[in-house]
């Protein structure tokens, strides 16, 4: 088993925390090995290999989201909405990349400040299930098998073997991460993400004929109009340019997991406190934040920046209790909460939940998902999201923030540098006819590159607005 039989849970905050306190309480999202010592074995073997991040950055990027908060910064989180062990490759990093960092340029443009980038990547490698159990039927007879949870746990192929939780991936996502940042750092460190020269990272598909030329157009006017701008600010010796300029990449996953997140758990010299060194950004889903459960009795113990996601159903009450709990001193750029409250209910719901934070006390980021909120599935079964419903959230959010007092500090999007066919709608009109075309995601269905500049532009145009 994954952990022992969950005892009655106390008020949250009620025990001591340590790194497996959590394993006291109600754990969502549970999986059940079929070998505990195996269990046992890879999660020696964790607790025993090098921190894939460290503190100091962990601590850096706590600094920057104080400053987004106090809207000196935006950030930009996204990428894959679960990674696979098989996408560990030059091609499939270098693209994400390259899509994030066009992304970022546009809301440098648009913003006039700089840009934290912070990528779903290195770690994502498990998603939640809205069922432990899948059914299908196979040779003509239902066959019922373990739910995909994402390569930290199990395989997709619809087989027994596949299927059954194997802890070995636990160590196997560890060096895949490992794998991958190094590659980033090196490709960072090498001057790939110079914003000097985005001609380093201009995608080979941005000739693509289904890519509208006025889109085009822009994303190139952009470049050279900023690039211009900075060749000015650097002759008139101007401070800014550096931390416009300077490219740095954090990391994020949810930290669904907790045999993999609580194994990173570590104490670190000249520091107080447990810091989890397996991402920078760890964040709760929305199926995982009970204020009882195992998940939230974890991340109340950690060091790290923690970003929680709201869902349409979130009462303001819950999401102040939250914030309470995981802040109880209210400690700037300790939270970040992601609304993913669909395009129908972002202005009806974001007053309400302004103010439950207000009066909190607590400062928070507050960083819009406009994907999860607006899924929804096709007659043949395919799950797809609207670009125009994740714009219209996206613009709304903006919107209803502003005129509650406060002010988007971020968006977080799944998406890919890839070529995809998974999301309706955007300037290339991808409609439910053609999204078997190039339907490649294993689980929820992301921007493609066009997309994904499409979107950021619109923001950026936003955030142009009201640029200092």
């Amino acid at each position: 088993m994954a952990s022992p039989p969950a005892s009655t849970p106390s008020p949250a905050g009620s025990i001591q925390w340590s790194p497996d306190s959590w394993r006291s309480r109600p754990e969502a999202q549970r999986i059940d090995y079929p070998d505990a010592a195996a269990v046992e074995r890879e999660l020696a073997k964790l607790r025993s290999l090098p921190p894939l991040v460290t503190s100091w950055e962990i601590e850096k990027l706590k600094q920057e989201i104080a400053d987004a908060q106090d809207g000196k910064r935006f950030v930009l989180q996204g990428g894959d909405c679960a990674e696979t062990l098989d996408d560990c490759t030059p091609g499939a990093i270098t693209n994400k990349l390259k899509i994030l960092m066009q992304m970022s340029l546009a809301l440098v443009w648009g913003g006039r400040k700089p840009v934290v980038r912070v990528g779903r990547f290195a770690g994502q490698y498990a998603k939640p299930r809205s069922s432990a159990v899948e059914t299908r039927v196979v040779n003509g007879s239902p066959v019922t098998l373990p739910s995909y949870f994402g390569d930290l746990v199990n395989g997709a192929a619809f087989t027994p073997e596949s299927r059954t939780p194997n802890p070995h991936l636990l160590v196997r996502a560890y060096q895949h991460a490992a794998l991958t940042l190094n590659f980033i750092r090196a490709l960072v460190e090498g001057g790939f993400a110079d914003i000097h020269h985005p001609e380093y990272w201009d995608l080979s598909f941005m000739r693509h004929a289904s890519l509208p030329a006025d889109l085009r157009a822009q994303y190139e006017q952009m470049t050279r109009s900023l690039a211009d701008g900075l060749r000015f600010m650097e002759v008139l010796g101007e401070a800014r340019v550096e931390e416009l300029t300077r490219v740095e990449f954090f990391t994020s996953h949810e930290g669904l997991n907790l045999l993999y997140e609580s194994a990173q758990t570590r104490t670190v010299p000249r520091r107080e406190g447990h810091y989890n060194l397996s991402t920078h950004l760890p964040w709760i889903g929305e199926r995982t934040r009970q204020i009882g459960g195992a998940h939230v009795e974890y991340f109340r113990g950690i060091r790290n920046p923690v970003g929680i996601k709201i869902g349409g159903t979130t009462s303001p009450e819950e999401v102040r209790e939250l914030v309470g709990v995981l802040n109880p001193s209210a400690e700037r750029g300790k939270i970040v909460l992601i609304t993913r409250l669909g395009a129908a209910r972002a202005r009806e719901r974001i007053p309400e939940l302004v103010r439950a934070v207000r009066a909190c006390g607590s400062p928070v980021l507050w960083v819009c998902d406009p994907m999860h909120g607006n899924t929804v599935s096709t007659p043949s079964g395919l799950k797809t999201r609207s670009f125009d419903a994740i714009r219209t959230e996206l613009e709304t959010t903006y919107d209803a923030l502003r005129a509650s007092g406060a002010h988007l500090g971020g968006i977080h999007v799944e998406l890919t540098g890839e070529d995809v066919t998974e999301c309706v709608g955007g300037a290339t009109d991808i409609t439910e006819d053609n999204l078997h075309t190039n339907y490649a995601t294993l689980c929820d269905p992301r921007l493609n590159y066009h997309q994904a500049l499409e979107l950021a532009f619109a923001l950026a145009r936003r955030l142009s607005q009201n640029a200092s």
